[in-house]
């Protein structure tokens, strides 16, 4: 069983060596030098990815922040507006509620101002009438014309009796 393949032959086995080394040379110059550099291109692509996504981790971070800062401030404006307006809106229904009291009270003057008024008059109208009346009762009385001049007098010591009855 003489198998040449399996029998140590020194010229194959310095071929197969010498073969082996050139093979590696050219892999080495011609593939094996190209896939490092590509593998190292892609490993500075997969770092340069990793720092892009940390800076956009960063910056949504930051753009949170502001964010949150920002409606901080809304919230915070929000109520002062909401403050001032019920603040307004207690002044405008103050200002309302002493604008109704004033006219109520100028109404109640003006109504107690023609009530006098008006009291005055009927009171004039009275006299006057109870003046005609006691001429006319006292000029039946008499039995006698009383003269113009007569009457005015007689009018003026009744009125002055009917003021002096009324204030006491």
């Amino acid at each position: 069983m003489d198998n040449p393949l399996v029998q140590p032959d020194p010229g194959l086995f310095i071929w197969t060596i010498v073969t082996f080394l050139v093979l590696l040379t050219l892999l080495a110059k011609f593939a094996w030098k190209p896939l490092l550099e590509a593998l190292e291109t892609r490993q500075q692509g997969i770092r340069q990815a990793l720092d892009d996504a940390q800076a956009a981790k960063q910056e949504l971070q930051r753009l949170e922040q502001e964010a949150a800062q920002m409606m901080r401030k809304a919230r915070a404006e929000a109520e002062v507006l909401i403050t001032q307006s019920r603040a307004d809106a207690d002044r405008l229904r103050e200002e309302i509620r002493q604008k109704a009291k004033a006219d109520a009270e100028g109404i109640m003057r003006n109504a107690e101002r023609q009530i006098q008024l008006e009291t005055g008059r009927a009171l004039q109208q009275i006299r006057s009438e109870a003046v005609d009346l006691s001429v006319m009762i006292a000029s039946k009385i008499i039995q006698r014309n009383i003269t113009k001049e007569d009457n005015e007098r007689l009018i003026a010591d009744a009125l002055k009796q009917v003021e002096g009855t009324r204030a006491n």
